[in-house]
């Protein structure tokens, strides 16, 4: 009977589909933000919910796992900041169409709500068509301020995840394949683990390749990062700061589920290796394009496809790497999103993203400079950053595990990658800008920082001194991994 309790899912997932309609056909803009403010109360109370039946199936397609419930709890507190700024750029373009309000809010819903039923989905198919959802709904935000070059990203993002998720599609058939030969008839993550020793190693091996080159393109590693890279870019602000934390955590939830599925097999120190391999590549990638990079938002884009490589390295070294790369992940998506509400506001001062044209920031704007100061320690991990914590964790994993010329690059890069990053930020909070016209400039309110302050703040407490509920949902999440 418990298969088919159909808990709050059914009611989250139609409440919220009707909210995006609504949205989507609604013009008046203070309707809207209530309905925003409705959608943002059914996830929370969704999101307590699901905690409170951990491991309970919903649907029978549906499970809130350790790992569903983290992400889905990340997913719930972003989004109130997310909705907040993405306010606030609105109330900034007062001319903008009440078309395109509908239609970015009603795309941010579908994209969160498309998320939310990846992280619980305990079937692979239902986890590709809630992605592929996830690739229509970011499409959309792409494309907001409708010009040549949002047009130009949102198409090369639809192509390369349409790429992506065709691979995906296609691992699937290898791996229903692998799942018939066992003896199993469906595909569902626990029976597919529970199959896994005795699938096929050829069909095996083909569908964690194609499974996990397509998964790459949400997770933002290498070779398919390019689509998250225009994304953050050519979207609004809130919009990238989704895209650069719940939106990689679907793409990770999709590898991870299916290095749970091989990681009892013959196969898995293989899987291992192509991990590292990706993950110094990812790394690799991040570093050259960081130099030489000029657009902030890009630059951000690209510290991304830095972190989940390092995430993805910090899984395959194993022991203590494992619970590191949860952690990891968590801080992550915590501290990206403060630099992504930071450039809204650097914008619209400069009404520029080129690292030229910005500078003396601690002039016109302190409490946002102040975030761009504290966010660059926090993101590239210095103390007192959690990240710090979760990276030296990392290292000690590459250590033990032998890994000691990877570990040596790894830190060579991460070097010149920190130098980078510092060298573009000081310049834009002390450095004047070359015939920068300081009239009539923007005033920034100090109050618009606060929620970058408190997402900041989280990342060092959580790092530092994560709760025991925390510490017990990352080590549930990884339990079923050989030790």
């Amino acid at each position: 009977m418990a298969l088919f309790y159909t808990g709050m899912i059914g009611y989250y997932l139609l409440g919220s589909f009707l909210i995006s309609i609504l949205l989507f056909f609604n013009r008046n803009k203070l309707l809207n933000y209530l309905l925003i403010v409705i959608f943002t109360a059914l996830q929370w109370v969704f999101t307590i919910y699901e905690y409170n039946h951990l491991n309970t199936t919903e649907l029978v397609y549906f499970t809130p796992d350790s790992l569903a419930i983290i992400f889905l709890g990340i997913l719930s507190v972003l989004c109130v900041p997310v909705f907040y700024h993405s306010y606030i750029y609105f109330n900034k373009n007062p001319k903008m169409p009440p078309r395109q309000l509908a239609i970015y809010f009603a795309a941010m819903v579908v994209l969160l709500t498309s998320c939310s039923a990846a992280y619980l989905s305990n079937h692979i198919a239902i986890t590709w068509i809630f992605v592929e959802l996830t690739t229509l709904s970011a499409s959309a935000l792409i494309y907001h301020r409708r010009n040549t070059r949002t047009l130009e990203g949102t198409w090369k993002y639809i192509f390369v995840c349409s790429i992506s998720i065709t691979l995906v599609f296609i691992g699937i058939l290898f791996l229903s394949i692998a799942v018939q030969q066992s003896g199993g008839t469906d595909l569902f993550y626990k029976e597919l683990f529970d199959k896994a020793k005795g699938m096929n190693v050829f069909w095996l091996k083909l569908a964690f390749l194609f499974i996990f080159t397509g998964f790459t393109s949400k997770a933002g590693l290498v070779p398919m990062y390019t689509a998250g890279i225009d994304a953050k870019d050519k979207a609004p602000s809130p919009a990238g700061a989704l895209f650069g934390s719940v939106l990689m955590n679907v793409g990770f939830i999709g590898i991870f589920r299916f290095y749970q599925i091989i990681s009892p097999t013959s196969i898995f120190p293989w899987a291992n290796k192509i991990l590292l391999i990706t993950g110094l590549l990812s790394v690799f990638v991040a570093t050259v394009y960081m130099i030489r990079v000029k657009n902030f938002k890009r630059m951000l884009a690209y510290s991304s496809v830095e972190h989940m490589g390092l995430i993805v390295i910090g899984l395959a070294a194993g022991g203590i790497g494992r619970y590191a790369a949860i952690l990891h992940l968590v801080l992550h998506s915590f501290a990206k999103p403060t630099l992504f509400f930071q450039i809204g506001q650097v914008y619209r001062i400069y009404k520029s993203k080129s690292i030229y044209d910005v500078g003396d920031y601690f002039k016109h704007n302190i409490w946002g400079a102040l975030v761009l100061l504290f966010a660059f320690f926090v993101v590239t991990a210095m103390p007192p950053s959690g990240m710090f914590v979760s990276e030296f964790l990392i290292f000690r994993a590459l250590f033990e595990s032998g890994n000691i010329w990877l570990l040596i690059v790894i830190l060579l890069l991460l070097t010149m990658i920190i130098w980078s990053f510092g060298k573009n930020i000081f310049k834009m909070l002390f450095i004047k800008p070359v015939n920068f016209n300081e009239e009539n400039i923007e005033k920034i309110s100090p109050v618009e920082s606060i929620s970058q302050f408190i997402l900041l703040g989280m990342v060092i407490y959580l790092g530092l001194n994560p709760p025991a509920e925390l510490v017990n949902l990352m080590n549930s999440a990884i339990s079923n991994l050989p030790k």
